[in-house]
């Protein structure tokens, strides 16, 4: 009996609504491993938006990859991490910042989010960061 996902369930289990754990090396310490929104489809790249000056950004800018790892938060556990490639680029405000705060937060909280983080807004300005999946685990304690 395996406890590993097939290739269909991981894809699936990631483009999931959920919490993801981003984690990047940082030379010197211990790794940046800090909680974000993400978006993903499956057979695509995990995209996550940040503060251009935050501290995984500017990690970032010195380090080529990244690992992410989401999980269930309720027995029977499960978990799919992945480590790969990151790059920082432009964020479009509607396609990142806008739908995923409605995906996370529902339409209203959503909306009063956006207000705090609009372009210009107290947030300052955003990047998107992009992991591409290169190794994945999995773990579905439910295949028990």
């Amino acid at each position: 009996m395996s406890l590993a996902m097939s290739k269909d369930q991981k894809e699936a289990f990631l483009a999931a609504t959920r919490v993801g754990i981003v984690g990047i090396a940082e030379e010197g310490r211990g790794p940046v491993t800090v909680p974000v929104w993400y978006q993903y489809e499956p057979g695509g790249t995990v995209r996550f938006v940040t503060g251009k000056s935050s501290k995984k950004a500017t990690v970032l800018e010195h380090e080529s990859r990244a690992s992410f790892c989401v999980q269930t938060e309720t027995p029977p556990y499960s978990y799919v991490s992945i480590e790969g490639p990151a790059e920082i680029g432009p964020c479009d405000y509607d396609a990142h910042i806008k739908e995923m705060a409605i995906r996370y937060l529902g339409e209203e909280l959503g909306k009063a989010y956006l207000e705090m983080t609009h372009p210009g807004g107290e947030m300052g300005e955003s990047v998107l960061v992009t992991i591409t999946p290169k190794r994945w685990w999995s773990v579905d304690y439910s295949n028990m």
